[in-house]
């Protein structure tokens, strides 16, 4: 499958463009499932994801495939990967690397950390301490690591796919909001439907699990990023985004709110998802598909709120049914 003429020339998508996207997330995502099975929309969005240029926060019970799932999208990839076990006596430096004294040319030389690399799965992210946490920070922002005042760019695409397990708190830490608003999507994996479970065991019992070939080469993910990036988006759709954010910093209950990177963001996982759908623009029910996994994680509820058992994902299903929903645009732009 070769990649299209450069999106860089004409203003808009084609059909022969979307029609490349979705046969692209299609093929990828088979591939993806062959290790995640019956998670077909989980892996689509984990996909949304990578297309839109975002980062990635699995938070799921032990044993449900989180790894498996970052382990997956990282070989579907045919560029550099890396695995980090987050522990609470891991450094920032074992991150980003650090600046090592060479005696021959009596200069310091930047030794590259595991962070340089195109698909990077931090394993049980809160496990680390917050200072180590920090270390992702700049580069998960800016795609670059600044070590001793010099700035180091990771290479292009660069995706974090980072796991956690929300029930078990003892040696974790909570992951501070600056570090939550990184990711562009936070999604669960949960338990397979029993027919599929009983269908992995009999495949494991016959051996062993096939690693994912590396279906996607960096210049198709390139580019499809900068495509989805032009993904038509009607007035109608981004007032939709911007009543959506503005009606979470209102809601009560709630002490933080959608912000502007909220919005954002909500905006390229719409795009991304339309683009794997097939089409050239973005319709309501793309950002209401994506909008729970996109602002969730970044609502901040109240004490009392808390106290009272309330959700975000409660507060936000009341937000979403106050706001209402536009038409969907036409076809042909």
């Amino acid at each position: 499958m070769s990649t299209p003429s450069s999106p860089s020339s004409p203003p808009s998508l084609g059909s022969e463009n979307v029609d490349y996207i979705a046969e692209f997330a299609a093929r990828v995502g088979a591939g993806v499932e062959t290790v995640l099975q019956g998670k077909r929309e989980t892996v689509r969005l984990a996909l949304v994801c990578l297309l839109a240029g975002g980062h990635l926060l699995v938070e799921d019970v032990p044993g449900t495939g989180k790894t498996s799932l970052a382990r997956a999208l990282a070989q579907s990839v045919s560029g550099t990967s890396h695995r980090i076990q987050f522990t609470p006596d891991l450094l920032p430096t074992d991150i980003t690397g650090t600046s090592v004294w060479d005696q021959r040319t009596a200069t310091f030389e930047f030794h590259e950390g595991p962070i340089f690399a195109n698909v990077v799965v931090a394993d049980e992210i809160n496990r680390a301490s917050p200072k180590t946490q920090s270390a992702l920070l700049e580069v998960m922002e800016e795609s670059r690591v600044t070590v001793d005042g010099t700035g180091y760019p990771v290479p292009s695409p660069f995706l974090v796919v980072a796991t956690q397990n929300p029930i078990d708190l003892e040696g974790t830490y909570r992951l501070p909001e600056a570090q939550l608003d990184r990711f562009l999507m936070r999604i669960s994996v949960g338990y397979p439907a029993q027919d599929v479970e009983e269908q992995l065991l009999l495949q494991r019992a016959a051996g062993p699990t096939k690693p994912v070939p590396a279906i996607a080469s960096l210049d198709q993910v390139r580019w499809i990023q900068e495509a989805v990036a032009r993904v038509h988006v009607a007035a109608p759709i981004a007032g939709y985004i911007t009543r959506l954010a503005a009606a979470t910093r209102q809601a009560p209950g709630l002490r933080l709110g959608v912000s502007t990177r909220g919005s954002l963001a909500l905006l390229r996982a719409a795009q991304a998802y339309a683009a794997c759908e097939g089409r050239h623009y973005v319709v309501p029910d793309d950002v209401r598909i994506v909008l729970p996994h996109v602002v969730t994680h970044r609502l901040v509820l109240t004490a009392q709120a808390e106290v009272r058992g309330t959700t975000a994902d409660g507060v936000l299903a009341e937000t979403m049914a106050a706001v209402p929903v536009p038409d969907a645009p036409a076809a042909s732009r």
